[in-house]
């Protein structure tokens, strides 16, 4: 019946196929959350934006645009107008969200729109991704894993572009190699990435697609800075203030210095007290032998 029914929508010249390009079918859970891109023409770069939930067009309710992107907790949407691309997130999946439509308001016209699926299953899906959101640096490298079920034939596409489907490829001048050397995985991996690499992705098993965003931003660069302290000198004179720069080897040889003082005062001191303790210390044993002498002398007489 679905089939059935794109069809004739083609025929009639509804569907805007060649407007809007999006999944045609992803596997999800229960509970789970997903975000999907739609691709649009140029020519539609300023116009409103929308998700519509429900199997038939005709029927369809709007559930979030872009105009009200936050009409809705379980639904969410931005515009990326440099890439063209409207993603649109659903949080907590349930067996009810299987069906909708990425939609591009037409004034004075019937609206673009293209229909996707999503499978709900309960347990592993067919095809998923750890994460759908990766982050490289420029020059280097990202690697995305593609978990599956099935059998079919696997493919790495960038949404809208070109497609690797055997152990390595490109994708817009992005090096691009596959490995399925893991059971249930095929590993991709992109390398020598540039910012223009940045976008949507699919992992593509047979019927089933899993969308990745990849990021790209520039290598940060670490700045160390050299310390510097500044000493003003005072001068009787109406001229300026002289800043005068000290190197840390100075100030390290500075510091020495004044360390050596410290001690050679801290140990002249203590040799000092020391000497006071036995000289008090002698003293107290002279006067107190004088005084025993002087008992004995008293009772003898």
């Amino acid at each position: 019946m679905a089939v059935y029914l794109r069809i004739l929508l083609t025929l009639t010249g509804l569907t805007g196929i060649h407007s809007i390009t999006t999944v045609s079918k992803v596997s999800v859970r229960p509970g789970d959350s997903i975000s999907i891109p739609c691709l649009y023409g140029s020519q539609y770069r300023d116009h409103v934006k929308y998700l519509c939930k429900g199997y038939y067009w005709s029927s369809c309710s709007e559930v979030v645009k872009t105009n009200q992107p936050y009409s809705s907790g379980k639904f969410s949407i931005s515009d990326d107008k440099t890439q063209r691309i409207f993603t649109v997130t659903i949080k907590d999946l349930t067996d009810k969200d299987t069906d909708y439509w990425c939609a591009v308001e037409i004034n004075q016209g019937d609206d673009i729109r293209k229909y996707f699926h999503l499978s709900v299953t309960r347990g592993m899906p067919s095809l998923y991704v750890d994460h759908q959101e990766m982050t490289g640096f420029n020059g280097d490298s990202v690697t995305v894993s593609c978990n599956y079920r099935n059998s079919e034939a696997m493919k790495w596409c960038r949404l809208g572009g070109d497609c690797v489907t055997g152990s390595s490829g490109s994708t817009d001048g992005t090096r691009v190699t596959i490995n399925s050397s893991v059971h249930n995985v095929f590993t991709v991996t992109m390398s020598g990435l540039t910012t223009q690499s940045s976008g949507w992705y699919l992992c593509v098993k047979g019927d089933f697609q899993m969308p990745v965003h990849v990021t790209v931003t520039e290598t940060p660069t670490t700045t160390t800075l050299a310390t510097t302290r500044y000493f003003t000198t005072l001068s009787p004179s109406a001229e300026p203030l002289n800043l005068t720069s000290v190197s840390p080897d100075e100030t390290l040889n500075s510091i020495s210095i004044h360390l050596r003082s410290f001690i050679i005062r801290m140990s002249v001191l203590t040799f000092i007290v020391i000497m006071g303790l036995f000289t008090w210390c002698m003293f107290k044993k002279y006067s107190l032998t004088e005084a025993e002498s002087t008992i004995s002398v008293d009772f003898t007489a």
